[in-house]
């Protein structure tokens, strides 16, 4: 890598040390420093392979911006790229897209705009990672950037646009899940049971489909293992939705999920350790709608409080 920098002395100041960045967070992370040592990486591999090139202050802001940010990096790579965990992301891949998901997450905007932290993290992958690294780590930032509304579309050429979609029709794969908007009650009061996820939202839980279960049995497995939740029973089929998902290996897949209504004692829920969410909790009814859900989500959740409240009345 290093006679790779070396050689990239035409590049831009900025995507250039991108690149200083990049290859101090490699040996960084390769080596298992501590992160105080990175100011002192980033110094070294500038004076011997900078060339003179490279803006130390802007490659040591990002650096240390990204290890202070380090652990909500790695969760939002961890929901972005669910099907990847983030041990077998390659080093370079790794830390590549987390230079590119600081820069869009918490870059000032005016100086790097979304588009540019998204092409430039790109350029990185395609110039030091793998055979798939490019598409993988535009697969991840982009999933993020639709997450958080896509700032700056607008200002996106059509030649940017289309730099990412696929040369012909191919058939993508489906995998299939089973949510739930889960409800308890306890007196008058009824209550939902929801997951959060690292991007800020409150959402249903859901779980995959193992190879010869029903739709019906999986989504009462996959809710009880996240929810920690044992007496559930399904009372209503509330909806389907498909979405797209990202795969290092074998690139995009949908994930199609049949949600259910399914109702449940009102105990203690114990959320099961997985990547991409953060918290569950129960809510009254009363408190849904200020939650903050996807646009998706809202109206299978709206449904179900409309069943419940007339299998109340």
């Amino acid at each position: 890598m290093r006679a790779t920098l070396k050689g990239n002395s035409a590049m831009a100041n900025r995507h250039l040390s991108r690149s200083l960045v990049l290859q101090s967070l490699y040996e960084w992370d390769f080596n298992h420093h501590g992160d105080a040592d990175i100011a002192a990486i980033i110094k070294r591999n500038q004076q011997e392979f900078g060339e003179n090139q490279t803006d130390e202050q802007f490659a040591q802001t990002l650096a240390r911006g990204v290890l202070a940010k380090r652990g909500e990096l790695d969760t939002i790579i961890a929901k972005a790229a669910p099907d990847w965990p983030l041990e077998k992301i390659s080093v370079m891949d790794r830390n590549i897209l987390r230079i590119g998901l600081y820069e869009l997450l918490f870059s000032d905007r005016a100086e790097v705009p979304a588009k540019v932290a998204i092409n430039e993290a790109i350029e990185l992958a395609k110039a030091y990672g793998g055979e798939t690294s490019g598409r993988f780590v535009n697969g991840v930032v982009g999933a993020v950037y639709k997450e958080i509304g896509e700032p700056g579309k607008e200002e996106v050429s059509k030649r940017q646009n289309g730099a990412g979609a696929a040369g012909g029709k191919k058939e993508i794969p489906t995998q299939h899940l089973g949510g739930a908007v889960v409800f308890a009650r306890e007196g008058e009061e009824v209550y939902l049971a929801l997951v959060h996820d690292v991007f800020g939202h409150w959402t249903l839980s859901k779980g995959g489909i193992d190879a010869g279960e029903s739709v019906e049995d999986g989504t009462l497995r996959g809710i009880r293992e996240e929810l920690g939740l044992k007496d559930l029973t399904i009372k209503d089929k509330l909806d389907e939705n498909t979405y797209t998902a990202y795969n290092p290996e074998s690139g995009k897949k949908k994930k199609h999920v049949t949600y259910f209504l399914l109702q449940s004692p009102f105990t203690d829920l114990k959320l099961e350790e997985k990547g991409g969410l953060d918290d569950a909790k129960w809510f009254k009814l009363k408190d849904i709608l200020d939650l903050n859900f996807y646009n998706d989500i809202l109206p299978i959740v709206t449904k179900a409080i409309n069943l419940i409240l007339a299998q109340k009345s």
